[in-house]
């Protein structure tokens, strides 16, 4: 066997007594109670720079609705401002274990998402800045969003510390689960949303059961067709994209004749090479259908003036849809601190880190590279544009609500890190006793005041006419 799996990941054959030692010795490097400080050094990179240097290679006409998008609150300029953490996290003390991360496991990157056996699951969703590093900067990215978000809906102090130690006592208490299974115990295990609804459901009121049911069916709701009656309309008897501009985009009010015919020649070859990424029997079905449209779409708000475009295809009639996204991938923004991807491409790192933490991973998953009509070549990673995701709201979450939706993620993040990391070093790092737990508690709250100050410097920078905001 290889002593480096495709994800860069060591493997060393030690037995669980050699792999806890490792866990129990790095506490000398990196003491859990050192993990609740954060002090920024006196010469950190001013945060307006830091997103100022990621717009530089985004589409230009679409910077201002970031800047516009980060700047409504701090919750929201948090969800933008993953480089900016990913230097300050590189100051923090490490373990030296490592897993493969999410890169961004914020509060609501976590949600319902559908199987390829049609089944409800609760998982990690966002992959864009995925690379192995330390396991310690998701459930660090995790902690401080949920601070983030309990003081946007008032939460005491309190409540906010006791919201993130149920999150990390999840994450703890699971990968010590996850430490004493198996292999194939651990790989196979996913978290359903039928299941989940029972086991909580002695913890659960009627409120709450009825929230959960709600979002179980919103979920559902959206899937292709629902999109497809969303998103297109009927031209001279054809199906095409419905513009909503800025937002969505037909190409022919982006380029003109000449230039637009050159790429959807491009992004048709796009969609028909990134095949080859996809397993045989997904790539046959692939190929049974046929691009019928195409347009460019913002999405998210980190990812915002990202070339994202999406391709309506049809498969036995004009009734038989199948909408993809083709999202451009940029270098991790984690790769400066814990190194460059160990693959060809960054499509290709962001779909094998998806496929590594996710329980189960969309069937139409998978990457390619193309030229653009600049004469740059870029990456692409492609999946489905919807298929029975639902996210929380946040904003209407009680302290318990909260809480319980964080040891959801706590475990989520557990289990994808127990995929790819020593899980049982790091479960023997964590201990069963609060330690870790607390430290991020109090990291949380520092790290949320830094983030109020780097959101109000955005603030600032558009009030002074530094960077253009645009509401959209």
């Amino acid at each position: 066997m290889s002593e480096n799996n495709p994800t860069g990941h060591a493997i060393r054959h030690r037995t669980p007594k050699e792999r806890a030692a490792l866990g129990k010795a790095a506490r000398s490097d990196a003491p859990r109670s050192a993990h609740a400080e954060f002090t920024p050094p006196p010469k950190r990179t001013d945060p307006v720079d830091v997103i100022e240097a990621q717009s530089a290679k985004r589409v230009p006409e679409l910077v201002p609705i970031r800047y516009g998008r980060m700047s409504e609150s701090p919750f929201r300029f948090y969800r933008g401002a993953a480089a900016i953490m990913a230097a300050d996290l590189a100051d923090t003390p490490r373990t030296g274990i490592r897993a493969q991360l999410c890169g961004d496991a914020h509060m609501l990157n976590f949600r319902l998402l559908a199987s390829p056996e049609r089944r409800l699951m609760f998982d990690i969703n966002d992959f864009d800045e995925t690379l192995p590093g330390p396991w310690e900067w998701d459930v660090k990215r995790l902690s401080a969003s949920l601070v983030i978000a309990g003081r946007a809906n008032g939460f005491s102090s309190k409540e906010r510390a006791s919201v993130v130690r149920a999150a990390v006592r999840s994450y703890r208490e699971r990968m010590r689960s996850f430490a004493g299974l198996g292999n194939l115990d651990v790989w196979y295990t996913r978290f359903e949303a039928d299941e989940m609804q029972e086991q909580f459901a002695p913890v659960l009121g009627a409120e709450d059961r009825d929230r959960w049911e709600r979002a179980r069916e919103r979920a559902r709701s959206h899937d292709t067709l629902q999109v497809f009656d969303k998103l297109t309309r009927l031209v001279d008897g054809k199906r095409r994209i419905a513009p909503d501009p800025p937002l969505l985009v037909q190409l022919e009010d982006l380029l003109p004749e000449t230039e637009r015919g050159q790429l959807v020649k491009e992004i048709s070859r796009l969609i028909e090479r990134y095949g080859h990424s996809l397993q045989s029997d997904r790539r046959f079905l692939l190929e049974s259908y046929r691009v019928a449209d195409i347009a460019r779409k913002v999405v998210g708000v980190g990812s915002v003036g990202t070339r994202c475009w999406i391709v309506l295809l049809l498969g036995k009639d004009d009734e038989d849809p199948l909408f993809l996204q083709a999202k451009e991938a940029d270098e991790s923004v984690l790769a400066p601190y814990a190194g460059a991807a160990a693959f060809r491409t960054q499509g290709e790192r962001v779909v094998a880190g998806q496929r590594l933490m996710q329980a189960t991973s969309d069937i139409f998953l998978g990457w390619e590279r193309t030229q653009g009509i600049d004469g740059r070549r870029r990456d692409f990673y492609v999946r489905q544009l919807r298929d029975w995701k639902g996210i929380a709201v946040a904003e209407t979450m009680s302290p318990q609500q909260m809480a319980l939706f964080g040891e959801l993620c706590g475990a989520t993040l557990a289990r994808a890190h127990a995929r790819s990391g020593d899980r049982i070093a790091i479960a023997a790092y964590l201990g069963r006793g609060d330690v870790f737990d607390r430290a991020l508690a109090t990291f949380a709250e520092l790290y949320a005041d830094q983030n109020e100050k780097d959101h109000q410097a955005l603030v600032d920078a558009i009030q002074a006419g530094r960077v253009p905001a645009e509401a959209a």
